[in-house]
């Protein structure tokens, strides 16, 4: 995967998010690429990310797939453009809707891959599915609604 990850392609102004915002050095960082027709990001959770000792606080699952969804929408959004990655700045999405499904639980230490695909792509609003695996054991599923960051969100200049 040679491509740029998503999230590097969002405008400094959009770059912060705790997740996956290249801009915050006190964040998770993750970066999404496409892989085929799905969306992937890798991420190994540390000591401190514990919930129970040697397993994966759900928080930190949730705001993974969360992040990962969101860069998914932004990128599914650009390629139904017919737009390709480095065309510009990718458009910034927020989550409308987040339901995740903990299958198993994730043991801490192990790499986590996060996949995603969009489902839905109409005017603002992508649903994309997603699901979290480490190793070949899927630990957790969901289904986010990505809405296109309202005018709302953005601070006056």
């Amino acid at each position: 995967m040679t491509e740029p990850a998503f999230q590097d392609l969002y405008p400094e102004d959009f770059a912060h998010c705790y997740g996956c915002g290249r801009l915050n050095t006190e964040g998770y960082q993750i970066k999404s690429r496409w892989d085929g027709e799905e969306a992937v990001a890798r991420f190994t959770p540390q000591a401190h990310h514990t919930s129970v000792p040697g397993f994966v606080y759900g928080g930190l699952i949730a705001s993974l797939m969360d992040c990962h969804a969101m860069g998914t929408a932004a990128a599914a959004r650009h390629r139904a453009d017919g737009l390709t990655l480095g065309d510009g700045w990718l458009r910034r999405y927020v989550t409308a809707s987040l339901n995740v499904n903990y299958l198993k639980p994730t043991p801490i230490g192990v790499p986590l891959e996060v996949r995603a695909r969009p489902t839905q792509i109409k005017g603002r609003k992508v649903v994309v599915e997603a699901w979290l695996l480490a190793g070949t054991v899927e630990c957790a599923r969901g289904q986010a609604v990505a809405v296109e960051m309202p005018d709302s969100m953005v601070q006056q200049r």
